[in-house]
């Protein structure tokens, strides 16, 4: 398919296809191994730096989303002048650079420096990752590989606090980022020894206002485009509260530190769960079908999740099952909206997913850290903030679609064996 750039040269054989899936998966996990092996570490955290406020503890989170959504805005553009796996790999080695700060900062201060620093140096993995998987696919097909990158992605938060938990049964919370570092580092290495260049030449962009300004014009002026990605940051903030909140619900309203890690898997693995059976439906019944129902199943189950907080009835039980029928949906939306948004470009592909990872990163971090600094010692701001960013996102998609649900525009061409960029 896609000739090697001369300053990239490929590697010695065609990258299969399962191979450049789960290299996919693991750059785009860095962002989620930069989170969530923290969260069994927040106490520790607090107690060693003298944060103040247990609620203050989530600025080690919310920071890195902070990050992550200025650095999105800037490395897919910065690719499609200079190639994707250049930049990729220079933002890579300043991300670990971040991270041997936060493993080495002496006040709160100077590890939230580090956090955002590593969050913006982050924003490159996902979205030029999103830039390499578009410049081989589109439509539902872009929407598959996104769904199979998305099940294997989704071993690492359900691993990760076990892993961090872990960490602490036998070292100081320090050494989760010395080990973030090691992971990042291999990640880092096998990235520049076996994924090629694949932004053809022709398909590179100069780096002036006015190309960027026609960039963004398109994705603003494509209904489709713009409506995707708002819809997405809306109901993704469910998810940002998710981890902002989900130790304190652990930990304050059940006293379940002990299962916590378990819990988060299970919950986590429902997301994975949602992913694999979208990788396998996706095609068939087209990305619009399926993430427009995950979202109204999604309004759905936060609506019951709500009558079950009002009326007394909720229990650790309650929260872990309806909370895992709500992150399976979203696994369903993320992919589907990513790929939908996503159509339109072929020629300037690292802009457009640098300004969809903006915009969704930025609105989905706001929203979520508004549900996040709620808590109140019960699960009911939690999931009132996903009853109303569902509904809001499904309003989103309605004005999108110009109120015509359920269709399939058009069928994209799959190439399932493996890519093969010689």
């Amino acid at each position: 398919m896609n000739e090697p750039v001369p300053s990239a040269p490929a590697p010695s054989r065609a990258i299969q296809f399962r191979e450049f899936v789960l290299l996919c998966a693991c750059l785009m996990a860095m962002n989620a191994l930069s989170t969530d092996p923290m969260l069994p570490a927040l106490p520790e955290i607090g107690r060693d730096l003298a944060i103040p406020h247990p609620n203050d503890r989530q600025f080690i989170i919310s920071f890195y989303f902070l990050g992550l959504g200025f650095g999105s805005l800037l490395f897919g553009v910065l690719s499609d002048r200079f190639g994707r796996k250049r930049v990729l790999g220079m933002a890579m080695a300043l991300f670990i650079l971040s991270t041997v700060i936060c493993a080495s900062a002496q006040s709160f201060a100077m590890l939230l420096i580090g956090r955002i620093s590593a969050g913006f140096f982050a924003g490159a993995s996902r979205v030029i990752t999103v830039g390499i998987i578009r410049d081989q696919f589109r439509g539902d097909a872009m929407a598959r590989v996104m769904s199979l990158i998305f099940a294997v992605f989704m071993l690492i938060p359900v691993m990760a606090p076990s892993f961090g938990q872990a960490i602490l049964w036998v070292a100081p919370w320090r050494w989760i980022f010395w080990a973030l570092v090691i992971l990042a580092s291999l990640i880092l290495l096998w990235m520049l020894a076996r994924m090629p260049e694949t932004l053809h030449p022709e398909n590179r962009i100069k780096i002036t206002p006015g190309a960027l300004l026609r960039t963004v014009g398109t994705v603003i002026r494509t209904r489709s485009s713009i409506g995707y990605m708002l819809a997405s940051g809306v109901v993704m903030g469910g998810l940002i509260g998710f981890i902002l909140s989900i130790q304190q619900i652990f930990f304050d309203v059940f006293h379940a530190e002990k299962i916590f890690p378990i819990g988060f898997a299970t919950i986590a693995g429902a997301m994975g769960v949602g992913s694999l059976i979208n990788s396998r439906l996706v095609s068939r019944f087209g990305a619009r079908r399926m993430s427009q129902s995950a979202l109204l199943a999604f309004i759905l189950i936060a609506g019951v999740h709500v009558v079950v907080i009002l009326i007394g009835q909720e229990t650790l039980i309650t929260f872990m099952l309806l909370q895992a029928m709500t992150m399976m949906t979203v696994a369903f939306t993320a992919s589907n909206f990513s790929a939908i948004s996503m159509e339109p470009f072929h020629k300037g592909a690292g802009v457009a997913s640098s300004f969809q990872a903006f915009l969704t990163t930025a609105l989905s971090s706001a929203l979520g850290s508004l549900v996040g600094r709620a808590f109140d010692g019960t699960t009911l701001p939690f999931t009132l903030g996903l009853l109303v960013f569902g509904s809001l996102s499904f309003l989103i998609v309605i004005w999108a679609e110009r109120g015509k649900l359920f269709t399939r525009p058009h069928h994209g061409a799959l190439r399932e064996h493996e890519v093969d960029f010689h």
